[in-house]
């Protein structure tokens, strides 16, 4: 293994992601052309990316255990397929069902990417390296939804429906052709990780994974923050923003490209904060959690419509839960054996997808109910019934910050069976400041020695 042939490997996986992202978040863009194209209401079209989503969250398992299976390489290729066709399918539908179906399409190819792209990083990459390689994964992706926003709506508007979903189904072709030709599932003359065979087996296996509470923690720390930030990129933050608060669609895409050079920019922090502070990962995602929800009650609870520089602190916030969401991943990894890796990663994935498809739902349900019953005044995007339907996440991000305290306090207690005990974090940090204190005085001592001698 050399350092310049991961690094290679890697970019090629990076590329595959980066594809996959501009496929899931393409249809966020289109809100408003999908409701005319299909002539549809706020459930209809919610039901496209919630449908994309369900596909996305189950197959997330069966993804991790096929990768453990048959390997990276193979699966980043035959999710390319499929978002290609769900692509060309969605670019000549015309029908609510048709466009459903290219949707499913892209969903299915999508849940085959990610796992496997990250399967890989602990195979080519020292584990030092493996939690700031995560982050970095998860930061190049999101350009994948830059992609979304600029190029991709600059080719919707100006050309068409079609030639913008070609242009997309084309990047899928790209991304097959480099994998299959550059991309390897390990370092040569290193062994492959075995994987358990047999139907009875790999039962086995999903069930040890799910066992562990170090899964299920980094399962609920990605529900709680990573649906947020998904739900306003994938459907119902391009609606709020032009239609709800009024923006032009310039700003729109500016505050969008600002959400993904936030989640680009705070994600090395965060790897760097888990490597060097491993017993506090959960208290860095409830801390995201928190300033999720007082971002969204700032905004929300706004008389009229909020200024700019609210909005894009809500922006910021929210895509700081990306890179966040990446913790969960982390847990996967530090608390499974090598060969169930991606069994676990795919439950930690399931969870923030959920909570994202049940949030989209949702949302779309509440403002079609408000419209039905006179509240919105006879408009389906408005203002006040925005801050009705948004103000369900309340309830998900209290729901997972819940579970995953409770499954931190079994995750402790195993550790602390080990002789891993991790103590309270104030205390923690007046034991660090003491440490602290006591090296800045040593050089200080030791020239005075110096001196008296």
């Amino acid at each position: 293994m050399t350092a310049s042939r991961a690094w290679l490997i890697w970019t090629i996986g990076i590329f595959a992601y980066l594809v996959a992202v501009s496929q899931r978040t393409s249809f966020g863009v289109v809100g408003l052309e999908a409701t005319e194209r299909f002539h549809a209401g706020a459930s209809a079209i919610s039901f496209f990316t919630v449908l994309q989503l369900l596909v996305y969250a189950g197959l997330q398992i069966p993804v991790g255990l096929l990768v453990d299976r048959f390997g990276s390489r193979a699966m980043i290729a035959g999710g390319a397929v499929l978002m290609g066709l769900g692509q060309l399918q969605l670019a000549f539908a015309d029908t609510i069902p048709g466009g459903v179906a290219g949707r499913v399409l892209v969903g299915a190819g999508d849940a085959m990417t990610f796992i496997s792209v990250i399967r890989l990083i602990p195979l080519w990459f020292a584990p030092a390296r493996v939690p700031l390689v995560t982050q970095l994964t998860g930061m190049s992706g999101q350009l994948g939804q830059l992609f979304s926003v600029l190029p991709f709506a600059f080719v919707l508007h100006s050309f068409g429906w079609t030639s913008g979903f070609l242009m997309l189904a084309g990047m899928a072709g790209v991304a097959v052709v480099l994998v299959l030709v550059l991309l390897k599932d390990h370092p040569p003359g290193a062994p492959a990780p075995q994987a358990q065979q047999g139907l009875k087996a790999t039962g086995a296996s999903l069930a040890r994974a799910w066992r562990q509470p170090g899964t299920r923690l980094g399962m609920w720390s990605h529900f709680t923050i990573q649906f947020s930030g998904t739900v306003f990129a994938m459907t119902w933050g391009y609606p709020f923003l032009i239609s709800g608060q009024g923006l032009d669609a310039g700003t729109v895409a500016g505050l969008m490209t600002l959400y993904v050079a936030a989640a680009m920019a705070v994600g090395p922090f965060i790897g760097q904060f888990v490597s060097r502070h491993p017993l506090r990962r959960s208290t860095m995602v409830l801390l995201i959690a928190g300033a999720t929800a007082a971002a969204w009650a700032a905004v929300l609870l706004m008389p009229g419509r909020s200024p700019l520089w609210l909005l894009a602190c809500l922006v910021v916030v929210l895509a700081i839960g990306g890179p966040g969401s990446m913790i969960g991943f982390d847990f996967a990894r530090t608390f499974n054996p090598a060969h169930r890796i991606g069994t676990a990663t795919g439950i930690v994935n399931v969870g923030g997808f959920i909570a994202a498809l049940v949030a989209i739902f949702l949302i779309g349900l509440v403002l079609d109910v408000l419209l039905a019953i006179g509240y919105s005044g006879g408009v389906l995007y408005g203002l006040e019934p925005f801050r009705i339907a948004l103000s369900v996440q309340f309830l998900l991000l209290g729901f997972g910050a819940a579970m995953t305290i409770a499954c931190r306090r079994k995750v402790r207690r195993q550790m602390a069976a080990q002789g891993v005990v991790v103590p309270p974090l104030l205390r923690a940090m007046a034991q660090q400041r003491r440490a602290n204190l006591a090296q800045r005085r040593q050089p200080s001592e030791s020239k005075d020695r110096a001196g008296k001698d």
